[in-house]
């Protein structure tokens, strides 16, 4: 299950890919309350997407946020590892965050760890194969 910081992120991104660009910004209580997400929240994840690369703001009176990244370069695999962290479901297993674990004997010849590999594997083809840009589509008519 996604956490809901990486659901409002989604959320937040496909409204900013829809209303904004470099020149027209989006105010975070406008996005606040069109996405009903809590504004405190709203604005910790814009500034994490920010830290990241994904929106840039503006200040002043005009100012706001807007999307940096082309839709379809940001994938859930992007957003799922920033906000909620490894795709493996056993560290052994994971490509980025990668531990040993204490009770395997042999791990070259253990059945666990590949077939949570296959599913990492399989997990990770799906979150590549979704894109902002798919998210985007689908929701307009």
């Amino acid at each position: 299950m996604i956490s809901k910081k990486m659901k409002y992120a989604l959320k937040a991104l496909t409204y900013l890919s829809k209303h904004s660009s470099k020149d027209h910004c989006i105010k975070t209580q406008l996005i606040s309350e069109e996405e009903k997400i809590p504004k405190k929240f709203l604005e910790q994840i814009l500034l994490e997407l920010k830290k990241h690369g994904f929106v840039n703001s503006k200040q002043g009176n005009i100012g706001g946020y807007y999307i940096m990244k082309h839709t379809e370069n940001v994938t859930i695999k992007d957003l799922y590892r920033l906000f909620d962290g490894p795709i493996a479901l056993v560290p052994c297993a994971s490509l980025n965050y990668y531990e040993t674990c204490e009770d395997c004997v042999d791990e070259a010849t253990c059945a666990i760890k590949k077939e949570l590999v296959f599913i990492r594997d399989q997990t990770l083809k799906a979150m590549e194969s979704v894109t902002l840009k798919k998210i985007f589509d689908e929701q307009t008519p």
